[in-house]
């Protein structure tokens, strides 16, 4: 009896210790779970490891952003820097990409004018997104008047084709980069509201927004913490293809001579000044169309990866 006793006693002074490890356990499992411990560096581990393609997307854009960044330190030669006796001349050793009709490198013009198809790309694109995300989180929260003003507008601005819309601007306010940034920012605007409008929309009634109004969150609180972080997996998609778009768009108007002005050199650009010669030295072509097709499919390529990873419901896919 006393063994008993002693062996009983033992167990019931052990249980709390197994209690306290059993419920930490548990509770660490919960948290692995939840994800509450996957921080964004967790996340870009998880995306390098899943999807190569995205990680090698995202290399390439960043040595491009770097090429252009120090562009004056890598490049050969000038921007307008002039050697008019090896006019037209192939690729070298002395000019990688040949020379154009006035015997610039086109290498070096490749370096200088990512400075100017990246920045149409992204710096209108993020204003657009900004007042995108403004416009379409107030529209789909607060409703009514302001919302039925804000999404006419956006129809108005959808059923007119970009191009043309952004020609009108151009045309208005005159050929400049800083027409084109403008031109392009009211272009976008409005796919983005539209979006994060219908993400709104469906995210205001949900059980958690409820609650916290009923604690008395502020509607901005509510609208930047609880439902403008649900809408960031559609806004990356947005992003990645409004940049490649906008760089699109920049060659179109260049190509119509509305866009960047000589003697600045931009993709676009470079090529409607080599369009002339696309059968007879089509390297002064190829070389700026491959290097946006390699922009606009690291974009795409990112933007997919990123989306696998931040949007909860394709983590389990």
């Amino acid at each position: 009896m006393a063994e008993k006793d002693f062996f009983k006693k033992q167990g019931e002074s052990d249980a709390p210790h197994n209690i306290e490890q059993n419920t930490a356990s548990s509770e660490e499992e919960l948290l692995g779970q939840i994800g509450e411990k996957d921080g964004i560096t967790d996340k870009l581990r998880r995306m390098c490891r899943q999807n190569k393609l995205a990680a090698f997307s995202a290399v390439v854009i960043l040595i491009i952003l770097l090429m252009a960044v120090f562009a004056p330190v890598i490049a050969p030669y000038g921007e307008a820097e002039q050697d008019l006796l090896n006019r037209l001349q192939g690729p070298s050793a002395a000019h990688w990409l040949g020379t154009d009709e006035l015997g610039r490198d086109v290498f070096s013009r490749l370096l200088y004018g990512a400075r100017v198809s990246l920045s149409i790309g992204i710096i209108p694109s993020i204003i657009s997104l900004l007042i995108g995300i403004f416009l379409g989180l107030t529209a789909g929260y607060f409703g009514g008047w302001y919302d039925y003003v804000i999404m006419r507008l956006a129809d108005v601005m959808l059923s007119v084709p970009s191009l043309l819309m952004a020609m009108v601007v151009m045309y208005t306010l005159g050929s400049s980069i800083t027409s084109l940034f403008i031109a392009l920012i009211i272009v976008d605007w409005a796919s983005v509201a539209r979006v994060v409008r219908s993400q709104t929309l469906s995210l205001k009634e949900s059980e958690y927004v409820e609650a916290a109004r009923s604690i008395g969150v502020g509607h901005f609180t509510i609208m930047i913490r609880h439902i403008l972080p649900n809408c960031i997996p559609s806004l990356i998609v947005l992003f990645t293809l409004n940049v490649p778009s906008a760089i699109l768009s920049e060659s179109s108007l260049s190509f119509l001579g509305i866009g960047v002005q000589p003697p600045a050199a931009s993709w676009g650009l470079i090529v409607n000044q080599a369009k002339q010669f696309l059968f007879t030295q089509p390297w002064l072509c190829l070389a700026p169309c491959i290097a946006i097709m390699i922009v606009v499919l690291a974009f795409n390529f990112l933007g997919d990866g990123l989306r696998d990873v931040l949007d909860p419901y394709m983590k389990d896919q």
